[in-house]
């Protein structure tokens, strides 16, 4: 009989989540899991690491059969950590973060903890997931997408992603109906556009609050926020490499080259 797969699970909204207590059981019936997460809400991070910091890392016993380690750091901290301390020279097969508790479509992937972890997994070379769920309750319902986690993050052990990509995953929040299926498809072209607040405190010093609302500008109909709002569990293929190749032969040919001479 083969070894079982080694599947790291990590998010960014804690080691105590509902969502990535869900992860874990859906991971444990597809290979041996090891956690390495949060010791405490990185949302928001980014692809955010520890610089010029401790970096604290305890043995947790709160997953039934499941050796977890929390950190101090952030999500890409927590599968550096994995990689090169926890794991040591083990081979990862898989590398999944979230359940997120809200969002990660279009540009909100930029801001993700959760992303930054499966990013970070790709970096390294490990087929990497990240799941999210259009749900920002702490008590959100995961009940109608733990089949969807298996059957993808399945997918990938069988039949492997490309090198270098980070799957993003986002799922609708529980409705009447059923998902109606899975889309492959293209990151919305939509924005947060941010107001700040300006408040004091009781001493009288200066404060801002960020809120805002989100925007979408794409009338598309095969982009992960139209996959969201038509009851599709949407999969978007995600790359570390930020080049806008398309602006390269652009570029040689409008500027002045002899001016930067």
């Amino acid at each position: 009989m083969s070894e079982r797969p080694l599947i790291l699970v990590s998010n960014d909204d804690g080691i105590t989540s509902k969502g990535i207590r869900v992860l874990v059981n859906v991971m444990k019936k597809l290979g041996e899991v090891i956690v390495v997460a949060p010791d405490s809400p990185q949302s928001g991070m980014g692809h955010a690491i520890t610089i010029g910091e401790t970096l604290r890392l305890y043995e947790e016993d709160i997953f039934d059969d499941v050796q977890a380690y929390k950190s101090s750091g952030t999500p890409a901290d927590c599968v550096k950590l994995a990689k090169h301390y926890v794991l040591k020279d083990r081979k990862v097969d898989l590398i999944v973060s979230g359940i997120n508790h809200g969002s990660n479509t279009s540009i909100s992937v930029l801001y993700s903890g959760t992303m930054s972890a499966a990013i970070e997994g790709a970096l390294e070379g490990y087929p990497s997931i990240g799941f999210s769920l259009c749900d920002y309750s702490s008590k959100a319902d995961f009940s109608h997408v733990e089949e969807y986690v298996y059957k993808i993050a399945k997918q990938v052990l069988d039949h492997g992603i490309p090198k270098g990509v980070a799957l993003n995953v986002n799922f609708p929040p529980k409705r009447n109906e059923d998902i109606k299926g899975v889309k492959i498809c293209r990151q919305a072209h939509a924005k947060w556009q941010e107001e700040f607040s300006e408040r004091f405190d009781p001493n009288g010093r200066k404060y801002f609050w960020m809120a805002g609302n989100f925007v979408n500008f794409d009338k598309g109909e095969d982009n992960d926020e139209w996959a969201i709002a038509n009851n599709y569990v949407s999969i978007v293929p995600c790359q570390y490499d930020l080049t806008a190749h398309h602006a390269i032969n652009q570029l040689n040919e409008d500027w002045n080259w002899e001016e930067l001479s």
